[in-house]
């Protein structure tokens, strides 16, 4: 036999295609080529397969090779095929019987020894193999328990080369997947370690309610920090969908923990501030890869002293926060990753920072306006939640009060979520911050006149753009739903009027 078939999967972006490797053996002088738009990483493929199948024990065969991947308008990228042009070579030569790997998938990067090393994205690879109707899938021993999350297909596992061939050849065994882990997640910071600051807490609890981006500006000391790194621990653990969503972008950038195993918590990503553009929403010379916005999705992104952030950087964020999606063009092609991210932005409110606030500043107004006018006016107008932050006093440090802890605020946040789910399930949207603006504003959920009097006359004065009008409206639910009750009225609709613009109304 001089031809043989076996199927792999193909990454783009957190999309996955079924491949079909062929492989050829024809007269000639000896020679491997590949076909089907291989990029670097897959070209050297040529060097890793021959010295893998003779350090395992197999011939090469001494014929002029031809392997074709198809479909071969795809860009195929990555070393996850070595394993698979691996078997169809050796089929090809009649050295394997193709019978065993009838609508099985192969992935998996090879070692010169023959070992079979893990790679990137495997979950999305093996969601696309379900998907495509394939029943089997080999993954490198590493990816196993991160592929076998997958329902409806069963995932085996192989270390070297060698098993896998004795396996097709002879029978032999392949490798379980480790059972699913189900150990608790470490310990997250708590709300009870925050003293005082009572404003920001319950801006922090509606826009983990709501899902809305936060905006923390206060002296050094306030506590904007400590606030922002504890809202993972009072939102609610992510749902099976988004576990798998979140997982695969991981998987993709290399950022799974070792032990695989599905991401259950929303992530929290903290860039610093000296981060390009392309760290934050991602990118690279060929094959994009995700950003920190893409890494926290279902989850925070925390940008801390963010007016020391490149303006070209916090602007690459505003079209992102709209769509919930970041799309990367290259010449290669354009490749599209999930955004849904809470944006949470903490600054100090000058360059010089003083912890006693405006009284101790020493910069001009001039100064402190050129550095609040870093983060620009469209980014900040989709931060739904902006609360100043005033400094501690002795009385909040010392006092022996106990603060609520994260596990009391969870809960109403998990209730308040849960009462927007329902009511918004018509519309799949989960949280109120997803909700379209014109949506709110049309029966049955637009408000009476005389709850919203004040924050027309808001719009009317230029104080609010249309877009921060839809923001209140939304907090205002968000508001409603923490406290209980079905619709907000003309007090909630104040409360988002002040989280939103303080005392500039």
């Amino acid at each position: 036999m001089s031809y043989a078939k076996v199927l792999a999967v193909g990454l783009t972006g957190v999309t996955g295609h079924v491949v079909a490797v062929e492989a050829d053996l024809a007269l000639g002088l000896p020679a491997m080529t590949l076909t089907g738009l291989p990029d670097t990483a897959l070209n050297e493929a040529r060097d890793r397969v021959r010295a893998a199948i003779v350090n395992s024990g197999r011939t090469w065969p001494n014929r002029r090779i031809t392997v074709n991947l198809l479909p071969a308008t795809l860009p195929k990228h990555g070393s996850g095929f070595d394993l698979p042009v691996a078997v169809a070579v050796l089929a090809s030569a009649g050295e394997l019987p193709p019978a065993p790997l009838d609508g099985v998938a192969l992935i998996g990067e090879l070692g010169l020894d023959g070992t079979v090393r893990p790679v990137r994205g495997v979950l999305p690879m093996a969601v696309a193999a379900a998907r495509a109707g394939l029943t089997h899938l080999i993954v490198p021993a590493a990816n196993a328990r991160e592929a076998s999350a997958v329902p409806g297909l069963t995932v085996r596992a192989v270390d070297t080369l060698h098993r896998l061939l004795a396996y097709v050849r002879d029978g032999g065994a392949l490798l379980d997947p480790p059972p699913p882990d189900d150990a608790p997640s470490t310990s997250m910071p708590d709300l009870a370690d925050v003293t005082g600051q009572a404003l920001a807490r319950r801006a922090l609890e509606v826009a983990a309610a709501g899902g809305h981006n936060l905006s923390l500006l206060g002296p050094p000391g306030a506590g904007k920090t400590m606030l922002a790194e504890r809202l993972p621990s009072i939102l609610p653990p992510l749902s099976d969908a988004d576990a798998m969503e979140v997982t695969a972008v991981h998987s993709i950038a290399g950022a799974l923990p070792a032990d695989g195993r599905l991401i259950r918590r929303p992530p929290f990503q903290a860039p610093h501030h000296s981060a390009s553009v392309a760290a934050l929403v991602g990118g690279g010379s060929a094959l994009a890869r995700p950003g920190a916005l893409s890494l926290a999705h279902r989850g925070v992104l925390f940008l801390d002293e963010a007016a020391e952030f490149s303006t070209r950087a916090l602007d690459a964020l505003r079209q992102p926060l709209e769509s919930g999606r970041v799309t990367i063009a290259r010449a290669h092609g354009s490749t599209e990753y999930p955004a849904q991210v809470q944006l949470v932005l903490a600054s100090n409110p000058c360059p010089c920072a003083k912890p006693a606030g405006d009284t101790a500043c020493e910069c001009t107004p001039l100064v402190r306006r050129r550095y609040l006018a870093r983060i620009s006016g469209p980014l900040l107008d989709r931060i739904d939640v902006q609360v100043t932050l005033n400094p501690l006093r002795a009385a909040h440090l010392m006092t022996d009060t106990t603060t609520e802890p994260s596990s009391a605020v969870a809960a109403r946040v998990a209730a308040a979520r849960a009462a927007a789910a329902a009511r918004w399930s018509p519309g799949a949207w989960q949280v109120n911050a997803e909700v379209p603006g014109p949506h709110l504003r049309r029966p049955p959920w637009r408000l009476p006149v005389r709850d919203t009097a004040d924050l027309r006359r808001s719009l009317d004065s230029g104080a609010l753009s249309a877009r921060g009008f839809d923001r209140v409206l939304r907090l205002a639910w968000t508001i409603a739903d923490l406290d209980g009750r079905p619709r907000p009225d003309r007090h909630d609709v104040n409360e988002a009027s002040l989280l939103r613009l303080g005392d500039h109304r």
